[in-house]
């Protein structure tokens, strides 16, 4: 098992590296299958790029039931960074983080990121940079 997930994970690898888009692609992905004696599993990638946001999907599957996907993504747009990760395991349990970013139009830039983990608790972390005076 511990091979064949491995191997899963090299061949999501490798496909990810093939599937590298230029900055202007709209849609890519692809999936991947590896087979072998009673185990094996399948690997995917969805990749959305557009003007101002993209979101990457990655899934993982075996055979024998064990999974996940992940999506991260984005959104910018006048001085403001929307985004996150979301992780789903195969038995719904989720975790995963988001972050707002923002430009104060002065140097400065406010963000926030919440990280939230498999068991529901969550953590904040916020604050603002300054602009160091020359």
């Amino acid at each position: 098992m511990k091979k064949s997930m491995v191997t899963i994970l090299a061949g999501v690898g490798m496909m990810a590296s093939l599937a590298a888009a230029p900055a202007d692609a709209q849609r890519r992905g692809g999936s991947i299958s590896i087979q072998g004696a009673n185990h094996g599993g399948t690997a995917s990638r969805s990749v959305n790029r557009q003007t101002g946001s993209s979101t990457v999907t990655r899934g993982i599957q075996t055979n024998s039931g064990a999974g996940a996907t992940t999506t991260r993504g984005g959104t910018w747009s006048n001085g403001t960074y929307n985004g996150g990760k979301a992780t789903t395991l195969n038995n719904g349990t989720t975790f995963g983080r988001s972050t707002t970013a923002t430009s104060n139009g002065d140097g400065s830039g406010s963000f926030s990121t919440t990280a939230t983990g498999p068991n529901g608790q969550s953590h904040t972390v916020s604050g603002t940079v300054t602009k160091i005076p020359q």
